[in-house]
C-alpha cells in the first residue's frame, strides 16, 4: 500500500493484532523520520513524468501534474505548494527516476535553516540549491497508483545544482532473540471502531500535555490488562529507539530551542509492515500544539 499513513506500534495492538511486537524484533530497515511538509511524489507513471503531493495516491480525484497547466489546475489555490511543484517539475532529472518516488519537502533553498513544520533544521553549510527534499520511499506500481506497494528507498541520490537531497542514515543494534510472549487470557481487546475512538482519545491526552499514565489509559481502554500491554509495547519501542545512531543529518531543534535527533524513525519490518517510532509525549505534543498544520 502507499506510504500515506504510518501507525504507532502500540496503537496497532489494541484490536489483538500483535504482529507489531514480532516486527519490532525482526531485522528491518530504519530511516530517520523527517518533519517535512508537504509529502511529495514524483516519477514516471504509464511512461509520463509527473509531480504531485501524496494526492497522487487518491483513489478518486487523482491530481497528477504532468505540466505547468496541471499544477495551475490542481494546486493553483495553494501558492506555496504550486511554487514547489513548479520547481520539482523543472529541475528533477527525469532520466534518474524511472519509477515512482516519495519524500518530504523541507523547504526552499538559498539558506542554512528551514522549518517545514514543527522542527527547525540547521544545515552545516549554506544550501545553494533551489529546493530541499528528503526522499524515503520508492514504489512497485501497477495500473493504479493507489494500489502501489511501498519499499524503503535504499539508493543514495546525488545532489544537483538545483535540488538538495537529505538522506540521513541510521544504525541500530539488532539482537537476534525471539519476541516476548504474553499471557493474553485476561486482555479485553477492542473492535476496530473502538480502537479508532481510543486512539483519538490518546491523542487528545498528548495534545493536552499529559503523560500517558496507567490511570488515564485504563479509563480509555476500560481494561487494565490492555493498558499494561500497551505500555509494554511502548517500552519495547523506546528500547529500540535508544539503540539507534543517526548519521549525516542536519541539526534539529524543537520550537523552544531544545536540540533533538529528529521527529523519530520509520521502521520497515521484514514482514513489509511499516511503523513510526516517535517519542509521543515530546514530539507529538509539540506537533499537535505548535506545528504549522495543527
Amino acid at each position: 500500500m502507499p506510504n500515506t499513513h504510518q501507525q504507532h506500534p502500540e496503537d496497532s495492538i489494541l484490536t489483538g493484532d500483535l504482529r507489531a511486537v514480532r516486527d519490532l524484533y525482526s531485522r528491518g530497515h530504519v530511516s530517520l523520520k523527517i518533519d517535512g511538509a508537504p509529502s511529495v511524489v514524483w516519477g514516471h507513471f504509464k511512461g509520463q513524468f509527473f509531480v504531485c503531493t501524496k494526492a497522487a495516491f487518491n483513489k478518486k480525484k487523482v491530481r497528477l501534474c504532468y505540466n505547468s497547466e496541471d499544477i495551475h489546475t490542481h494546486f493553483g489555490h495553494q501558492s506555496d505548494v504550486a511554487d514547489m511543484l513548479f520547481l520539482m517539475l523543472k529541475y528533477i532529472p527525469r532520466d534518474e527516476f524511472p519509477g515512482v518516488y516519495q519524500g518530504d519537502f523541507m523547504g526552499f533553498g538559498h539558506t542554512d535553516t528551514v522549518t517545514p513544520n514543527t522542527l527547525t533544521y540547521v544545515f552545516p553549510e549554506f544550501v545553494t540549491q533551489k529546493i530541499i527534499i528528503a526522499p524515503h520511499t520508492t514504489y512497485i506500481v501497477g495500473d493504479e497508483l493507489s494500489k502501489s506497494k511501498a519499499q524503503p528507498l535504499r539508493e543514495l541520490l546525488t545532489d544537483t545544482p538545483h535540488i538538495k537531497w537529505v538522506q540521513p542514515s541510521v544504525d541500530y543494534v539488532y539482537h537476534d532473540v525471539e519476541a516476548p510472549k504474553f499471557d493474553l487470557s485476561k486482555v479485553q481487546f477492542m473492535t476496530n471502531k473502538e480502537s479508532f475512538v481510543a486512539q483519538q482519545q490518546v491523542n487528545a491526552l498528548i495534545k493536552s500535555g499529559q503523560e500517558l499514565e496507567d490511570r488515564d489509559l485504563n479509563w480509555i481502554f476500560g481494561d487494565i490488562y490492555l493498558t499494561n500491554l500497551y505500555q509494554l509495547v511502548i517500552e519495547l519501542k523506546e528500547d529500540l529507539m535508544e539503540s539507534m545512531i543517526v548519521h549525516d543529518s542536519p541539526r534539529c531543534f524543537l520550537p523552544d530551542g531544545t536540540e533533538v535527533f529528529g521527529e523519530g524513525f520509520v521502521f520497515h519490518s521484514e514482514s513489509g509492515r511499516v511503523y513510526k517510532l516517535v517519542d509521543r509525549p515530546v514530539f507529538s505534543y509539540t506537533n499537535f500544539t505548535q506545528g504549522k498544520f495543527n
